[in-house]
């Protein structure tokens, strides 16, 4: 009993295997795509592996029913996008301006007054030394 069920428990579980068989893929002159068994004389095929699972196709996104808003409304994004950035750099042009004006007030005048809760004051040396150092940080991180 055991002599039989061995090689037929074996025979089940090889069949997959057994029973998948090269397929192949060609498109013939009038752009019809086949599929089959046995490859076609003289024509370029594609061999298909029958074992590995394929792939779902990617997912195709919904076009608007009407293409002309979404044109429209597209280009008014882009236009208010566009204003964002130049807005943006408009800032950060005034902001490395004002800072290369006091990067070179710090370093030419050694007598720098800060107004501190509306009060003018002198700032030490080191103080000085470290708003140097922090302005040319920012310009360097921030300005080109």
């Amino acid at each position: 009993m055991r002599a039989i069920l061995i090689p037929a428990l074996a025979l089940v579980l090889a069949s997959p295997v057994v029973f998948a068989a090269q397929i192949y893929k060609w498109v013939d002159s009038q752009g019809v795509t086949h599929f089959d068994a046995q490859p076609p004389v003289g024509q370029s095929t594609t061999e298909i592996d029958s074992v590995k699972p394929v792939a779902p196709p990617a997912p195709v996104p919904a076009k608007p029913a009407n293409g002309t808003q979404s044109g429209i409304s597209q280009h008014s994004i882009d236009q208010k996008v566009q204003s964002q950035v130049q807005e943006q750099e408009a800032k950060m042009a005034e902001f490395c301006d004002t800072a290369r004006n006091n990067l070179a007030q710090l370093q030419s005048n050694p007598r720098v007054r800060q107004e501190i809760g509306g009060e003018l004051r002198r700032l030490t040396e080191e103080e000085r030394q470290g708003k140097i150092t922090l302005t040319q940080k920012q310009i360097a991180e921030n300005c080109q």
